[in-house]
């Protein structure tokens, strides 16, 4: 019988603190002296990968950890991607009920505006569909 052999051992991705966004394109996105390829949720629990991609619809299922801390996150700012587009009623609905402002716009003025308003230590939260 032979020993398992040890591989990699993927993980989500996670950065355990707050950080503004240095930069952003080419499919992802970098921060606090790392990168990330993919999409991010950036909340006040630390900065986590996220799996939606530009074009997938924004459901309420791809936002249960935003909605876990809200208790903590008084706005929502959604980066969509390259073009605005508008955030489902359901969706809008579900961040309403606890409490969440969300405001949809384009990855670059969503990442601008969240690097903003985490230096102005305000209450924000950030989805951010890579481009």
């Amino acid at each position: 019988m032979r020993p398992m052999a040890k591989g990699i051992e993927i993980r989500d991705a996670h950065f355990p603190g707050r950080a503004p966004i240095d930069a952003y394109g080419n499919g992802g996105f970098r921060f606090a002296d790392m990168s990330h390829r993919g999409s991010l949720l950036c909340l006040p629990s630390g900065i986590h990968g996220w799996e939606l991609k530009e074009g997938e619809p924004l459901t309420v299922a791809s936002l249960v950890k935003v909605l876990a801390e809200s208790s903590e996150i008084e706005v929502l700012l959604v980066g969509m991607g390259a073009n605005l587009k508008p955030i489902p009623a359901e969706v809008k609905a579900a961040l309403k009920a606890k409490g969440i402002a969300s405001d949809p716009m384009s990855t670059g003025a969503a990442v601008r505006t969240f690097n903003i308003m985490l230096a102005e230590s305000r209450a924000v939260a950030a989805a951010l569909i890579a481009v």
